[in-house]
This record gives C-alpha cells, structure tokens and sequence, in this order.
C-alpha cells in the first residue's frame, strides 16, 4: 500500500469515525467521510474495494499500528517478552479506548461463519505484529503455535474490555494477565508434546 493510498484510508476512516456510534458501519457513512474529507463518494469505493470489509480490516490495521508507535515511545529493552506482550495487548486496547463503541458495532458486524473467518485472519495478523515487536523469530511450529494461542488471549481480553466500563479498564487488566499465564502454561507443554513427537518419528520412519 503507498502511502498516499493509506494515508486517504485513514484520512476517511477517522472522518467515518466520528458518526459511527450514531449512525454505524455502513456504507453512506464511508462515503459521506470521503466527502467531509474533500474526496468525491467514490474515493471510498476505490480506496476500499471490498466496502464495508475493506474498511473494518483497515481500522484493524490502523490499530495495529497505533499500537506500534505507542509501544516504540517506550523503554522495553529489559522487559520479558511475555511482559511486552501483555504491554502490547494493553497498547492496543489504550488507543481503541476513545472508539470503543465503533469497536463494538465493528464485532457485531463480523458475527457468520464467513465474516468470522476474515475476522480471525485480521486477529492472527495483529497477533503476528505482536510477536514479532516483542522480538520473537521462530519460523517453526511455535511460530504458529504462539500466534494462534495470542489470537485466543487477544479475542477473549477485547470481548472482556467491551464489557469493562471502569476508567482505565483495569478488571479487563486482570483478566489479560491471568489468559497470559494459562496461555504460557499451555504453551509450554504443547511445546515439549510436539518436539517429543518431532524427535520419535524420524526413528519410527527409519525403522
């Protein structure tokens, strides 16, 4: 993506931003924000193809990377990585905060079968940008492994913020510190499980 193309996206998406809570994610409120932006309507269509599904994968992405820059103002170079993990999960929830309600429109909208499946693309990639901040660089099957496991903690801690109407959402806090622990717990021994079976089947095969 150029960044002139991205910067017209977020230029709309911001715009859009402002009367979602209202008026929700559709697709008049898409090209009404290209137009208070100064776009004709169609910018929308040809800035997002895929309408309304464009959009919401771009606030996702917008999120993303909200949360990168957040994360890189600050010191985490004796941090663990699954402290920066949970740091990030909380960067991210942070700069969502003020768009919560958009947030929740943005959930409902991917309720389905098919919806979910896009839906879980967009939480594996923002798992993978995680992963890969907090310094991780295994190309095995723990590459997926953590990935798929931080999809699980990310999906369960945003259901758990939307529902958190506390300042500073600090119940929702606990809780992403708690999935962390089991989630490592987990991780750890479908890690031995796995490179136990990776050891035994070269000799069953060569036998």
């Amino acid at each position: 993506m150029s960044d002139k193309n991205k910067d017209i996206k977020n230029r709309i998406l911001l715009s859009a931003l402002e009367n979602v809570p209202f008026d929700g994610w559709r697709w008049p409120v898409i090209e009404q924000a290209a137009q208070d932006e100064g776009f004709d309507a169609s910018m929308a269509l040809a800035v997002f193809p895929d309408e309304m599904e464009d959009v919401l994968l771009h606030f996702s992405r917008w999120a993303d990377e909200q949360m990168l820059e957040k994360l890189n103002e600050g010191d985490f170079s004796g941090a663990r990585v699954r402290d920066k993990i949970e740091q990030a999960v909380i960067a991210r929830l942070e700069e969502l905060e003020p768009f919560k309600d958009s947030v929740q429109k943005a959930a409902a909208y991917w309720i389905g079968p098919l919806k979910s499946i896009q839906a879980g693309k967009s939480i594996w990639k923002t798992a993978d940008i995680i992963w890969i901040w907090a310094g991780d660089t295994s190309d095995d099957y723990n590459r997926y492994t953590k990935r798929a496991l931080l999809s699980g903690v990310i999906s369960t801690t945003m259901l758990r913020w939307l529902n958190d109407s506390e300042d500073g959402f600090a119940k929702t806090k606990g809780f992403l510190n708690r999935r962390i622990n089991n989630v490592l717990t987990v991780g750890q021994k479908t890690g031995k499980i796995i490179s136990t079976i990776s050891k035994i089947m070269p000799q069953k095969q060569n036998s």
